[in-house]
């Protein structure tokens, strides 16, 4: 279907006649013609007489979507939206250029930070912009885009002319116009009675983000929308086409002064379903601070002074627990898998949810479900419930309070069972800054911050705590608290074992803080230790922390086996480990910790240590983050600025009486 004929139609009619041989009007149809990757284009342009003069006698710029662009979209193809009356080289294109269809209305162009071009939202494929000049001596530009372009356009039942919108224009007649079965009828109402008409027909070229009638089911939210709240759907003196957006970059609202500050910003999920988000920075006591989430449903519809997105919900407005934003978002939205498997599981996690005053849910996207090793432990479902817990705490958690708990040591947070706890950790500053939570040996990045929520907030996760999916060494390279052993491990080929998935292992690993404490006791003996020239002495210190068995051994497991001896023996690589494991109560060895910590202490050689991570799953072993290495004072000898442990100096020793009587022997 053609459709659209600009102003100058007839003016290019009566020239097109007057134009007596057709065939030599295409040098620029030439090339369309010859090129099947734009044959369907082509085909329509030639149905096209008003497309053909403008081709044969005029300057103009044409943006020609391929074949393969033209599979995926539906609908009327408009021939003369993809035409302008000037030619534009790349370089010359400006943030708008007038189409040739009806009214002229505008087509925008963006410019993005890696050197991408786009008209609307179709992306202009590099190196492949054809210039020429054609028999009449007028200069011609084809760019080949990777979409279809869109206008907007009026319902075939619409009774009355349609051109070139602004957006308060196509909130007034949406009724009329092809928007699928989104209704904005709420949301006009609630423009007209706040009197902010100014903002939706202001000249320019703004991003205008309309919450559909669906998101108004609640049925005070509607009283909720003031002006300020209208303020917060506008993004003005920018226009954001979804392809071209960047995505998770904050843009200033409208509402955006000393007493209320909100950014919105656009992502998308790996499923393809857009996004777009409002951030109260700075709220007030009718807009508190946090995100709302809300889906596109329909985007990168063009008007005159912009591009209109409609969405899902309304942005800003705070009027969901956190269990109806799961459900809300549970049936076709970002966590349809959390919810799924939390009904799967029985319910009773979603009702322990909604009897809390205040929580915080760490709820994994719909992507983070798609593992093979998720699959065996849905179907258990007591392991399940335990994992689901995991992923919940008793406390309104924001960005900034897991920041201020940050700041002088890795957070960390109980769930609701009190005996799991989470750990949070900041890396990066500023804009660039990246929040990590580890659970049950899996760590997750936040995707999405502080959904608030009227009793707590929803961060988006990446993984499923809980469900391991990486080895011992793959885990002590990734998590920031083991670094310190990873680096020693590395020089001295400790860690070469580590990815075996043959043999399972119990490591008792010293935290970075833990280390650290060592250089404080043995300062000469610490520096060493992490010298490549004592990578022997490093490795063996290791290999005490390291138990290989036929199964593992979790903490639990060690305190019951306390119970019954004074010391509990564990295989390791050269000897064994003896030690006893007691539940006991007091602080951490952070001096900044203010809590109450309760859990286990590794009683060894007399001196007692704090485990500060218990458990620490993965795919061929456990880990147990301790306070402090397995290190005694008699275990190095320092002289003349080296040392090593007893055991080396034993081995040596051997070797030189070895070689003495070996000499004596010849």
């Amino acid at each position: 279907m053609i459709v659209g004929r600009g102003p100058s139609a007839l003016a290019a009619l009566l020239l097109l006649c007057c134009y007596t041989t057709h065939a030599a009007a295409a040098d620029l149809a030439d090339k369309l013609r010859d090129d099947s990757e734009l044959s369907q284009f082509y085909s329509l342009l030639e149905q096209n007489p008003v497309a053909n003069a403008t081709l044969s006698l005029r300057s103009c710029t044409i943006f020609v979507p391929t074949n393969e662009a033209f599979q995926r979209h539906k609908g009327p193809t408009h021939v003369l939206y993809h035409i302008t009356t000037a030619a534009f080289s790349k370089d010359q294109l400006e943030k708008t250029v007038s189409s040739d269809m009806a009214g002229n209305p505008p087509l925008y162009i963006t410019k993005s930070r890696n050197g991408d071009i786009y008209v609307n939202n179709a992306r202009i494929i590099p190196s492949l912009s054809v210039e020429l000049t054609n028999r009449e001596g007028n200069r011609q530009v084809m760019h080949i885009i990777d979409e279809v372009l869109e206008p907007l356009t009026a319902l075939p039942t619409a009774k009355t002319e349609i051109n070139n919108l602004d957006a308060l224009q196509f909130i007034q007649k949406a009724d009329q116009l092809s928007v699928g079965d989104n209704k904005l009828r709420t949301y006009r109402s609630q423009l007209a009675l706040m009197k902010k008409e100014s903002l939706y027909n202001a000249p320019g070229a703004h991003t205008f983000l309309l919450p559909v009638d669906e998101g108004f089911k609640i049925t005070t939210r509607s009283s909720l929308v003031d002006g300020k709240v209208i303020d917060g759907h506008v993004i003005p003196n920018t226009v954001i086409f979804t392809a071209a957006s960047q995505h998770d970059e904050p843009k200033t609202s409208a509402a955006f002064e000393d007493q209320l500050k909100v950014t919105v910003s656009f992502f998308k999920q790996k499923d393809g379903k857009m996004y777009v988000k409002s951030n109260t920075i700075v709220g007030d006591a009718k807009h508190p601070e946090g995100v709302v989430l809300s889906e596109i449903v329909k985007a990168n519809i063009p008007v005159k002074n912009g591009v209109i997105h409609l969405i899902r919900r309304p942005l800003m407005i705070i009027d969901t627990t956190v269990t109806q934003f799961l459900q809300d978002n549970g049936e076709n939205g970002a966590l349809r898998k959390f919810l799924e498997v939390i009904m799967d599981s029985g319910g009773a996690v979603l009702d322990g949810i909604n009897n809390l005053s205040e929580v915080t849910i760490l709820a994994p996207s719909n992507e983070a479900w798609n593992t093979s090793s998720i699959d065996n432990i849905v179907r258990d479902r007591k392991r399940m419930t335990d994992i689901l817990n995991m992923h919940i705490i008793k406390e309104r958690l924001n960005v900034e309070k897991i920041r201020q708990k940050n700041a002088n040591m890795i957070a960390q947070v109980p769930t609701v069972n009190n005996r799991t706890f989470l750990y949070f950790n900041i890396i990066g500053e500023g804009a660039d800054a990246k929040i990590t939570v580890e659970g049950g040996g899996v760590n997750a990045t936040i995707l999405q911050a502080d959904v608030a929520q009227t009793n707590g907030y929803v961060h988006i996760i990446d993984h499923v705590l809980g469900v391991p999916h990486t080895t011992v060494l793959g885990k002590l390279e990734t998590d920031p608290m083991m670094s310190d052993t990873y680096r020693m491990g590395q020089f001295s080929n400790f860690n070469d074992q580590l990815n075996n998935t043959q043999r399972r292992y119990t490591f008792f690993v010293p935290r970075d803080k833990g280390w650290q404490k060592t250089e404080l006791d043995y300062p000469s003996a610490h520096k060493k230790l992490f010298m490549r020239d004592f990578a022997y002495h490093s490795k063996y210190i290791l290999e005490r922390h390291l138990v290989i068995a036929d199964h593992v051994f979790t903490m639990k497991d060690l305190a019951q086996m306390s119970l019954t001896t004074d010391n509990v023996v564990l295989p390791t690589f050269r000897d064994s480990l003896k030690m006893k494991v007691t539940e006991e109560a007091g602080h951490l060895h952070d001096e900044y910790a203010s809590h109450e910590w309760t859990g286990y202490v590794i009683t060894w050689n007399y001196k007692k240590i704090n485990v500060y991570r218990p458990d620490v799953e993965c795919t061929n072993g456990i880990i147990h983050v301790i306070d402090y290495p397995l290190l005694e004072e008699k275990d190095i000898v320092v002289s003349g600025g080296s040392y090593m442990p007893e055991s080396s100096i034993c081995i040596m020793l051997a070797n030189l009486i070895m070689i003495t009587v070996a000499k004596f022997l010849n």
